[in-house]
């Protein structure tokens, strides 16, 4: 590779992954020759861009942008260049950068293009040009707010040209009102040495307006997230008291009112300086319109404010602010600022929820800084409405939108007992098919490493694992809080914990016994009692929605099991409490209902070759006549006409098929390759 291509990389991931810099994987970096321009296309996150991230174009024939004369038609003009831009272009699999012209403009071999945070808060106040003249003076241009695009490019183009003929040199930094920052430079050293620069000039402002705020180490930490507390999923502090500690009362209802075009994903975040903006419809007002085209591209240019005390007022509120919005707009808000719970969004997957907070808090702390040089300096409604229908910036929020598939898509489900074993299995194949999945289970180190695992096979869906003891209430409790705080309420409840001591009537004991009845019977009664409550909730907002609560049983629920009564009882317990729950939980249309699997003679339980049950019975003697491992395996083979055992995927097949159908509950599904039939 090109030594010039690898120092682009580097810079390029150097602030990609760095949101202080850049966020939702915007700005964009490029490196030119004589001939050639290589520039970051579009769909492509700069913090792990690599070679292939780049469109490489022939500057020869992306002059002509320069030169051309384009239509007065603002439409035809900008789909002229973009046909320009791709003539231009020499990778024909890859967009170019929207602002690939911009990068051209400039001489330098090296051009950064970022949206610090820091640099916005002066770039979108209200004292933006006289406090950049101030601060920065003959050093760099200031390019008051232009639509991006063509117009912008030649205003660009027309100052660099000026300032070259008064200086002899071109200059080094461009600052765009409501927008970033451009810089260039022939070395990436040269770029890091500016732009640190730059912070540093901005912060010295900002720490005299604000001293208290303790702003230093700008490279270790964010430059306002480090002044005020840390993103937390609790709520501690946000105030509001009762309203605060009950969200699984409030955020599920949200949820549903959201999900009116399809099943959205909320995510809730709170700090001290989100709680100052949700404080008041006076604070809000500061943040009610975006600032920059990146705010308008993930969050839409209209939020709303929910002032309230009582939950039951809020509810009112909310769904009165949701379906004017939705009435004025023909789709719902993004993002929501609550008093006493912070900021609450909504997107059409997990991942989205991720970039919009982000985006949003960005803006939150763009207009806190912005307080040093004037106040805000919003976006005017023209300059919304032409970001809004450009065809970049459609293009763009398509890009980010992700590609959808998977029969739980965007469903968020929860899996007891999933961080190993048969539900770290259903937990995979649920994964795989767009599902949010919470590993709920009480062996932390096996549950951040079965999330890690199930993160990686992830594409717009995410996973969390949440500490958790079935046989607790309290600790479900705070299990469901942190599942609403993440997800914004859940859609499947699996009761799949359980565990197995088998014993006879003389080798069983009372403790024994009692643990065994209270992890496989008495959780799931919790488990059905705590899931069913926010599945009401969810369901009283969305006429046409069902939830689903399921137990993974067993074969032993079917059919009794010889010196294992404790584990058979429990399983059969578990049947009739399907069966009640299901009758109980109709009319909210809430299905319950449990699957009972066979054996899976092909997991590890049964099939480890040194201390599996397979070796275990032939050193018992528990299989008559049977010499081998394999005497023993084909004895029980036998009992099982589909000759195999059962595994996690049979049973997420059944898992499937009960959440997608809406006429079956209270059913025992046996999933045993034929072992047990239903009569």
């Amino acid at each position: 590779m090109n030594q010039n291509i690898e120092q682009l990389i580097e810079i390029s991931r150097y602030y990609g992954k760095d949101k202080r810099y850049v966020i939702a994987g915007g700005g964009n970096t490029s490196f030119k020759n004589e001939d050639r321009l290589w520039v970051k296309a579009s769909g492509f996150s700069l913090g792990s861009i690599t070679e292939e991230g780049f469109a490489v174009l022939d500057r020869s024939k992306l002059a002509i942008v320069s030169e051309k004369v384009y239509s007065t038609d603002p439409v035809v003009r900008e789909e002229e260049i973009k046909n320009d831009l791709a003539a231009a272009c020499l990778t024909k699999d890859r967009r170019p950068s929207v602002e690939t012209s911009l990068h051209n403009a400039l001489q330098a071999r090296f051009v950064v293009h970022l949206h610090p945070t820091v640099v916005n808060g002066l770039m979108c106040s209200q004292k933006a040009a006289s406090e950049t003249a101030r601060l920065f003076g003959d050093t760099a241009i200031y390019i008051p707010y232009i639509d991006p695009g063509y117009t912008l490019f030649k205003e660009v183009e027309n100052r660099i040209q000026a300032y070259y003929a008064q200086f002899g040199k071109e200059p080094s930094v461009l600052f765009l009102q409501n927008h970033g920052i451009f810089v260039g430079a022939d070395t990436t050293d040269e770029i890091k040495k500016i732009y640190e620069s730059v912070v540093h000039t901005i912060k010295q402002t900002f720490d005299q307006v604000y001293p208290h705020m303790q702003t230093d180490n700008l490279e270790c930490e964010h430059p306002v997230k480090q002044t005020f507390d840390p993103v937390y999923p609790p709520l501690e502090g946000a105030g509001g008291g009762h309203i605060c500690n009950s969200i699984h009362e409030i955020i599920p209802a949200i949820r549903m009112m959201l999900s009116k075009d399809g099943l959205k994903t909320l995510r809730i975040r709170n700090n001290s300086l989100i709680t100052r903006f949700a404080a008041s419809e006076e604070n809000f007002t500061g943040i009610s319109q975006p600032f920059t085209p990146d705010i308008i591209v993930y969050c839409k240019s209209e939020y709303i404010y929910i002032a309230c005390d009582h939950t039951a007022d809020l509810l009112a509120k909310a769904e009165q602010a949701i379906n004017a919005y939705y009435n004025k707009w023909g789709f719902m808000p993004k993002a929501l600022l609550i008093q006493h719970i912070g900021l609450v969004v909504a997107g059409d997957h997990a991942a989205g929820c991720d970039t919009i907070l982000d985006v949003f808090e960005d803006m939150i702390q763009i207009a806190f800084i912005a307080q040093s040089f004037g106040g805000e300096h919003p976006m005017t409604n023209e300059q919304i409405k032409f970001i809004d229908n450009w065809e970049v910036e459609n293009y763009r929020r398509k890009i980010s939108a992700g590609q959808s598939s998977g029969r739980v898509e965007n469903k968020t489900i929860i899996i007891t007992g999933a961080a190993q074993g048969f539900g770290e299995g259903i937990a995979k194949c649920l994964t795989k098919e767009g599902a949010n999945i919470v590993v709920a289970d009480l062996n932390e180190e096996a549950g951040k490493a079965t999330v890690e695992t199930l993160c990686e096979m992830a594409k717009s869906n995410r996973a969390i694992f949440v500490p958790t003891d079935v046989t607790d209430t309290e600790s479900l409790q705070k299990m469901i809080h942190a599942t609403i705080v993440t997800f914004g309420g859940f859609d499947v409840f699996i009761s799949n914990a359980g565990i197995l001591k088998a014993g006879s009537l003389e080798e069983m004991t009372p403790e024994t016994f009692d643990l065994v009845t209270k992890v496989n019977y008495n959780a799931y009664f919790y488990c059905a009692r705590a899931a069913s409550q926010v599945m009401k909730l969810q369901n009283k907002y969305a006429p046409d929605n069902y939830g689903d609560i399921i137990q993974i049983n067993s074969k032993s629920g079917l059919r009794g099991s010889k010196a294992n009564f404790a584990y058979a009882g429990g399983k059969f317990g578990g049947i009739g409490l399907t069966q009640s729950f299901a009758l109980e939980l109709a009319p909210f249309r809430i299905k319950v209902n449990a699957i009972c699997p066979g054996n899976f003679y092909e997991g590890p339980l049964w099939a480890d070759p040194e201390n599996g049950l397979f070796v275990q019975y032939l050193r018992a003697g528990k299989v008559p006549g049977a010499t081998t491992i394999d005497d023993v395996q084909s004895f029980y083979m036998n009992q099982v006409p589909m000759r195999k055992g059962t595994g996690p995927e049979d049973v997420s097949k059944a898992i499937l098929y009960l959440i997608e159908q809406t006429c079956e509950t209270g059913q025992a599904v046996p999933v045993t390759g034929g072992q047990i039939m239903m009569s």
